[in-house]
């Protein structure tokens, strides 16, 4: 008997080895990708990009940990238009719903609402009137857990409601802020509030760099976790309409078509950039026009869901950029 406990014993210990040799190599694969894709003249710009960015959010980061005030800003106190720049009063005049939803931005890991600098400032000059950011705490990576996130998301979201008397609002989430969302919406019921969710960069498949840290929260971001499938299970007759944004130069989702969200019960719209690192897709001029343009032509989405039998379809267009050489795909998975 106690040859054949050392025998199992032995041999889950050389299980687990293998695993983390398995790991560790992907790692390695991945980040020789990575460095290849880096190569190009594109790709060139994305890093100096990144880097500027990392440098600049280092100075906001303090200003960004004082809880943001919700506010209400435009016309919504008075609804005049005539003291609006036009871009705001187009959106108004033409677009009174979609202006008027709130917008509620969630950050990443180890990060707060400062990482939204630019993307909220976007979003309030197309005349968006409810642009609220969401802190969720920097030691979320150590002593974080997403269903518990999701939940303090959900109760975040029902005062934003109440106080703005908005029945649904749009959520995006950059990185881990993201996947919190998905999980209120696909698990605890938040597709009846939230109508549009885009995901910047967000690990939606998981991502091999969670390994690097022993944390209850890494351990949910890694391949195949018990959280991911869970997220993974049928979702039939959910509401939000899904927008995600992902770069094949991203340094922290590995490999980069993890932060691909694939789902059949799931209406999903996709951008694909190929320059862009982790944390400049909260400040990316094209992942901006991605999120400005989406929230602001309100689809029907009534019309979108009632065919909840047909099957996906996937419609692939690229678009080019006008200021860099190049282009981003973008894949439409009705349901």
């Amino acid at each position: 008997m106690g040859n054949g406990v050392l025998t199992r014993l032995t041999g889950a210990l050389r299980g687990r080895a293998g695993q983390g040799l398995d790991v560790v190599r992907d790692i390695g694969v991945h980040t020789a990708q990575t460095l290849r894709a880096v190569s190009s003249l594109g790709a060139v710009r994305g890093v100096v990009v990144e880097a500027t960015w990392l440098a600049l959010h280092a100075v906001l980061y303090p200003l960004g940990t004082v809880a943001q005030e919700l506010r209400q800003d435009g016309p919504y106190g008075h609804y005049r238009t005539d003291d609006l720049p036009p871009q705001q009063r187009g959106l108004v005049v033409s677009a009174m719903e979609a202006a008027g939803t709130p917008i509620v931005l969630i950050h990443g890991v180890a990060d707060n609402r400062s990482a939204f600098a630019l993307l909220g400032g976007a979003l309030r000059r197309r005349g968006f009137g409810v642009v609220h950011a969401v802190n969720y705490g920097w030691l979320t990576a150590l002593t974080g857990d997403i269903r518990r996130a999701a939940e303090l998301l959900g109760t975040h979201i029902e005062r934003v409601c109440e106080q703005t008397g908005s029945e649904q609002v749009h959520v995006v989430g950059h990185s881990l802020g993201g996947l919190v969302a998905r999980y209120y919406v696909q698990r605890l019921g938040g597709d009846e509030r939230v109508r549009t969710l885009v995901t910047l960069g967000t690990p939606h498949q998981g991502t091999l760099a969670a390994y690097l840290l022993p944390t209850k929260l890494a351990g949910q971001l890694r391949p195949g976790s018990p959280l991911l499938t869970e997220l993974a299970a049928p979702a039939r007759g959910c509401r939000t309409r899904f927008v995600t944004v992902w770069s094949e130069m991203d340094q922290v989702v590995i490999p980069q078509r993890n932060a691909r969200l694939e789902h059949p019960d799931l209406l999903i719209e996709e951008h694909r950039l190929r320059d862009t690192g982790h944390l400049s897709l909260a400040i990316d001029a094209r992942a901006r026009h991605v999120v400005v343009t989406t929230l602001a032509r309100l689809e029907d989405q009534a019309a979108d869901l009632v065919p909840k039998q047909r099957q996906a379809q996937h419609v692939r267009v690229r678009h080019a950029q006008p200021h860099q050489p190049g282009r981003s795909t973008t894949t439409r998975q009705p349901r």
